[in-house]
């Protein structure tokens, strides 16, 4: 299995979006999953950020092509009214988009829309209950106005046991006329879980239809993933013919980076280790270093993810708990 053109050993080191610490705020106290694209001639960042209730989404803008530096938009997906499914959060976390690594990574319109997947829980806190999927759309070209569809379209409620505990992030890409979506789901909601990757199919993007009973991306007994195989992030490479998927595994200790190759998006092959992993002791990804967002920019490509490490500092206030959770950026070639 070859892999060499997906590898991007060159971490930044350092935050590009870090929780803002302050009271009120839908970051307060983490950013995390981020979505990078492209939309007229520039680079978006779209992210989650979390405040004690939920998690509520928001863009941001690169303006050159460091994609280092960005620039607020502020919130575009908000937590529902009181008493609706999505009303303690609404995750973003996908955007239907160019699905060709090689080609730009611009928004596809279907129906004369830009469509956002996003997913939330039933009670207030981090993560509660077990998380269904929605969909949103906009037809402004800022995209800054949302409108979340009333219903939730994917649910774990008539799914296998592998994701009776809920779903979490997801990705759609398009073949052949078909939408295929990938999202990971835990086998309980309490306790000790394992979460695996499965997907389902669509000719429409409303009404979707298990591929499969089992998940394509399992975990592996006493590897770097037995926990955890998560967050998948598919892009299609042209030149190979090839559909690959980064996602992050979780072992005893660490959240790290992974890959998996596919011809057919039904049958998929693991590489063994990590592909971006934990970095060292004080390091911003020193705890996990996970949820895999790549873009290929002027012959780059550039691997985004979720950097947690301890807290430092018992007066910093930009944390949830013990951790201080950021999103930072690995590359193929030097910074």
């Amino acid at each position: 299995m070859d892999i060499t053109s997906y590898l991007t050993p060159f971490k930044y080191g350092k935050s590009i979006l870090s929780p803002s610490g302050k009271e009120g705020a839908f970051d307060r106290y983490g950013v995390d999953c981020p979505f990078v694209f492209r939309h007229l001639g520039k680079t978006y960042l779209m992210h989650v950020g979390f405040d004690g209730t939920g998690y509520q989404t928001a863009l941001t803008v690169c303006e050159d092509d460091t994609l280092l530096h960005w620039r607020s938009l502020g919130v575009i997906l908000p937590r529902g009214e009181r008493g609706h499914w999505d009303a303690s959060g609404r995750a973003g976390i996908w955007l239907l988009s160019q699905d060709d690594i090689h080609k730009e990574r611009t928004l596809k319109k279907v129906n004369g829309r830009y469509w956002m997947f996003f997913h939330s829980y039933p009670g207030e806190g981090y993560e509660t209950g077990a998380a269904e999927m929605g969909l949103a759309w906009c037809e402004d070209e800022d995209l800054l106005t949302w409108h979340p569809l009333d219903h939730p379209v994917y649910s774990w409620k008539d799914g296998a046991a592998w994701e009776k505990g809920g779903l979490y992030k997801c990705c759609a890409v398009e073949k052949d006329g078909r939408y295929y979506m990938f999202y990971n789901a835990k086998n309980v909601t309490e306790g000790f879980w394992h979460e695996q990757t499965g997907f389902a199919v669509s000719d429409d993007l409303l009404h979707w239809q298990r591929g499969a009973d089992e998940p394509v991306i399992k975990v592996t007994e006493g590897a770097w993933d037995c926990h955890f195989a998560s967050d998948p992030f598919v892009v299609y490479d042209s030149k190979k013919d090839i559909w690959v998927m980064f996602y992050f595994g979780l072992g005893k200790r660490h959240a790290q980076e992974g890959i998996a190759l596919s011809r057919d998006l039904i049958h998929w092959e693991k590489y063994p280790e990590p592909i971006i992993t934990a970095g060292e002791e004080g390091a911003i990804d020193s705890t996990h270093a996970h949820k895999p967002a790549v873009i290929q920019l002027n012959g780059i490509l550039y691997h985004f993810y979720c950097a947690v490490r301890g807290v430092k500092d018992e007066e910093e206030q930009a944390k949830f708990g013990n951790e201080f959770r950021s999103i930072t950026v690995a590359r193929s070639i030097p910074f």
